[in-house]
């Protein structure tokens, strides 16, 4: 790829999505090389580390907002986006300007094609965007960097940085296993690439195997290590669009919360979340009512989203991630009949999700769509799944647009409309309703 002349938001982020049609994964070598040639901007922020499979992002928004409720200035760097690409930079609870953006991105496109037309090593997308994260927050000078692995840990972008606060591992299932492993200790072994020496790394107890790895990781590098599991929360009430629950900590004792979400899986999330801010927070400056707060106030697009009245998307895109979908559902009080606007990407196990899905007995109708994106399933492929029930009730429908407005005009007073399968999805149903 040649250098281009590029002046403008709209231009920068073009050149970021051709990307993919050029340029292979680089070594961690190269990403390491190339973020000391932008002068090392990670060094100079206190970096939170965030990996896993299923609750990542969730797990990045709750330490977010218990931080800035605690007084914290904070820097979060997050995938995918949604709608817009500047999701993915958040300081002090803001996306950055289109106007910082583009600095942040020719400063990165300079160093690559300096003094060459055709460089030869050009960043990946993501490695793209990371650089850009780092230059952006340490002009910020945050008091913390919360960074989210785009996939796997050990190999990813984001773990080029030279030194860490905290890691945070959620949830291990089996995602990406043509790159990570096909058993949950391969992946969790890639997901324990980002522990460090001496850093502490909190960990949700998945099942042994993902534990063992986690454990003997951190204790082949010295670093203090703390499991989390179901054992440590606990459902006092589930009213519709909040959950009242308690997690269990070691310093703060047993701590009254409130979600205002409908999605209960967020309990396992922000239960991670809180046992991490107390292994960050050695000194305890953090108070209960600060965590309280942090946690009522979080909010974290595309998760259980309410985007119209009785209208929810979920980005649930793999096996995990739909079972803690249904669980929701099946706790959501919901009188009346549900239908499910669907969709999925054709690298995922979508039989198997498919099959949960319709297996679960929660949805009346099916409202079956293509997504714009290269990556997702066939009309033809979803809807043979689909025909395989006999019972099912779909239709097929050629754009995300016609399946909203068949499910909303088909809707009843009293019916409920999810929305889930893809992250992809998420994104264009809200597009959508944003125009």
């Amino acid at each position: 790829m040649k250098k281009q002349c590029i002046t403008t938001f709209e231009e920068a982020v073009q050149y970021l999505y051709q990307i993919p049609r050029f340029t292979g994964k680089n070594s961690m070598e190269d990403t390491k090389r190339f973020l000391h040639r932008l002068g090392d901007p990670d060094q100079s922020m206190q970096v939170i580390h965030v990996a896993g499979t299923n609750g990542k992002g969730s797990v990045c928004a709750y330490l977010r907002s218990i931080l800035e409720a605690a007084g914290k200035r904070v820097a979060l760097f997050t995938s995918p986006h949604l709608t817009d690409v500047r999701e993915r930079f958040v300081v002090g609870g803001e996306m950055v300007s289109k106007e910082a953006f583009l600095d942040a991105f020719l400063r990165v496109y300079e160093l690559v094609f300096q003094g060459e037309e055709e460089p030869d090593y050009h960043p990946t997308f993501f490695e793209y965007l990371f650089f850009m994260a780092m230059l952006l927050f340490s002009e910020e000078k945050p008091d913390f960097c919360i960074l989210e692995t785009g996939l796997g840990g050990r190999l990813d972008a984001t773990n080029a940085v030279s030194a860490k606060k905290l890691c945070v591992i959620t949830h291990i299932s089996l995602d990406h296993v043509e790159y990570l492993g096909d058993t949950v200790s391969l992946i969790a072994a890639e997901k324990a690439g980002i522990i460090r020496a001496n850093t502490p790394v909190v960990f949700w107890d998945t099942c042994p195997e993902t534990t063992a790895v986690f454990d003997e990781k951190a204790l082949e590098l010295g670093a203090p290590a703390v499991s989390v599991s179901k054992r440590d929360y606990r459902l006092l009430s589930f009213r519709n669009k909040s959950i009242d629950f308690s997690v269990s900590t070691r310093y703060y004792k047993d701590i009254s919360l409130c979600l205002h979400t409908a999605a209960a899986y967020q309990m396992e999330n922000a239960a991670l979340a809180v046992r991490a801010i107390e292994e960050l927070d050695t000194a305890h400056s953090i108070t209960v009512e600060q965590i309280r707060e942090g946690i009522s106030g979080c909010f974290w697009a595309g998760r259980m989203e309410e985007i119209l009245p009785q209208v929810y998307v979920d980005g649930a895109h793999n096996e995990d991630g739909v079972r803690a979908f249904l669980e929701s559902v099946s706790l959501d009080g919901q009188a009346g009949r549900r239908s499910l606007l669907f969709s999925v990407v054709a690298d995922k196990d979508y039989e198997r999700m498919i099959d949960q899905i319709v297996s679960a007995k929660l949805f009346d109708k099916f409202y079956l769509t293509h997504m714009t994106t290269g990556r997702a399933i066939s009309k033809e492929k979803l809807a043979a799944c689909f025909g395989k029930y006999p019972d099912c009730h779909f239709r097929m429908y050629d754009t995300c647009g016609e399946a909203l407005q068949a499910a909303l005009g088909d809707r009843k007073a009293d019916e409920r409309l999810y929305i889930a399968g893809s992250l992809y999805l998420v994104g264009e149903i809200k597009e959508l309703c944003k125009r």
